[in-house]
């Protein structure tokens, strides 16, 4: 399983949802992605899509605001 980091901290909505999209494309099922972000609206955006796709959402935080997630690419 390959482990990949998304930085897409200081963009603004839509722009980490777009990129964690197009990264998510280039994995293989089963690879895990994180995603750190600093957009608000990412807590929201991600974990709706994810919802809609066939990706895993492993886990999700907030600090300091910084969100991190860890999706598992579904097939």
């Amino acid at each position: 399983m390959a482990e990949r980091t998304l930085d897409a901290s200081g963009l603004r909505c839509p722009m980490p949802l777009l990129k964690t999209k197009l990264e998510l494309n280039g994995m293989a099922p089963g690879d895990r992605l994180e995603v750190i972000a600093t957009d608000a609206g990412s807590a929201r955006d991600i974990p709706a899509f994810l919802a809609l796709s066939s990706h895993t959402l492993v886990s999700s935080t907030e600090a300091d605001g910084e969100y991190r997630f860890v999706i598992q690419c579904g097939g």
